[in-house]
């Protein structure tokens, strides 16, 4: 378990975190979403007093049990699950931000569900997704995220409780005495390699490891963000690229649950920018479905990458989130089906229309889906000069922090 005094610590993360996701300032009155597990519920209590404290209206959600979910799946019609609260959409229009608490208690109890019915689930909720991206656009809507310690996720991540718990207090530096202070100076470093990233006039990145080897067009108006307060914690750099026109062979071999499934080895290849073969060790039925949820979701929505003197991940988590920052002896990249990212628009995010996002190639879709690679690799941006430079490698960004 968290002591007391650190989940007060991470309390304290999670409030800076949401405060620095959302463009526009919060004010006292603001409608704050608080979701999480019931196994998450000592940290929601500290988040929720400490938003209460700061003057905010707060709408607590507590996830559904991995038995009701499952039992949405199986035995809903498909009018429940194309069915919306009457009210939702009123709410999401009015919602100021929203804070995240991932703590599951099961991690494959799905698996014995059809895909179909998670995809049509999660397509009913692509209106909601819609509003809450406007509003995040225009600088009125700021979210973040974080994780839990259960003991589910430790067993999948072949840890013990403590060695899992161990590995979010020093990812978050909450077992600092001032986490919030270490999180201020990463993010102004950040911001500086970022610079350096976006003076690059690129054509495309080329990705080389032992069995990658991909090539990713950023497209027009693209910036490198992230280390933006939105997940925690967080050492991703990523773009949203023109997921028109990616080329070759991506293999993520950390394995991957998703939607209460366990995916492992995945392996696919890409033409012209839509995924044309998809393989998995394990889980492959469920990826090739998952795939076809809509048009978006077997084109590339992000491509990032992770600098290992950044992140001190250095064990599978068994959480994306985790996961997908994860540092060790190569660092990481990872790539994401399905939905792009807009403040990877280097232009007037408040006036990227969806027409724009199509003609810019940002990819629209239900899904999002991060798959990790952590192998040595090399990526090198080809420049629109004519002229190489490599930008990555043995694990990191080839500047000086």
């Amino acid at each position: 378990m968290i002591s007391k005094a650190k989940l007060s610590r991470y309390a304290d993360v999670m409030l800076w975190g949401l405060m620095a996701a959302r463009k526009n300032k919060f004010e006292k009155g603001d409608i704050i979403r608080l979701l999480g597990g019931v196994s998450a519920i000592p940290l929601l209590e500290e988040i929720h007093k400490k938003l209460l404290e700061k003057g905010f209206n707060v709408v607590v959600i507590i996830g559904d049990t991995p038995t009701m979910e499952s039992d949405y799946y199986k035995v809903s019609n498909d009018d429940q699950l194309g069915w919306l609260p009457p009210w939702s959409k009123q709410i999401f229009k009015k919602v100021a931000g929203s804070i995240y608490v991932h703590a599951p208690d099961s991690l494959t109890h799905l698996k014995d569900v059809d895909p179909k019915k998670i995809a049509k689930s999660a397509q009913v909720m692509r209106p909601i997704r819609d509003i809450l991206d406007k509003r995040e656009e225009n600088g009125d809507f700021g979210w973040t995220l974080c994780a839990y310690p259960t003991q589910e996720q430790a067993d999948q991540a072949g840890l013990t409780l403590r060695q899992y718990t161990n590995q979010i207090e020093k990812a978050c530096w909450i077992h600092t005495k001032d986490p919030v202070a270490h999180w201020k100076n990463f993010y102004k470093a950040a911001q500086k390699l970022k610079k350096r990233l976006n003076k690059l006039d690129v054509e495309y990145y080329h990705i080389e490891s032992e069995n990658v080897y991909l090539k990713v067009w950023p497209g027009e108006k693209r910036q490198w963000v992230g280390i933006s307060g939105h997940n925690i914690p967080s050492f991703e750099l990523f773009i949203s690229p023109d997921c028109r026109k990616t080329e070759g062979v991506y293999y993520a071999n950390l394995p991957s649950f998703k939607n209460g499934n366990y995916i492992e080895g995945i392996r696919l290849e890409f033409k012209k920018g839509k995924v044309v073969d998809a393989s998995a060790c394990k889980g492959g039925d469920f990826l090739r479905e998952h795939l076809k949820t809509d048009p978006g979701a077997s084109m590339v929505g992000e491509f990032s990458l992770t600098d290992k003197r950044f992140s001190k991940i250095n064990k599978f988590m068994a959480n994306t989130l985790f996961d997908e920052n994860f540092g060790g002896r190569h660092g990481n990249m990872h790539l994401a089906c399905g939905a792009s990212y807009s403040d990877t628009y280097s232009g007037d995010v408040s006036k990227l229309t969806k027409t724009k996002k199509k003609k810019l190639g940002f990819s629209h879709s239900s899904i999002h889906w991060d798959i990790v690679n952590t192998e040595k690799k090399r990526v090198t941006a080809y420049l629109k000069s004519g002229k190489k430079k490599i930008i990555y490698e043995n694990g990191e960004f080839t500047y000086k922090l």
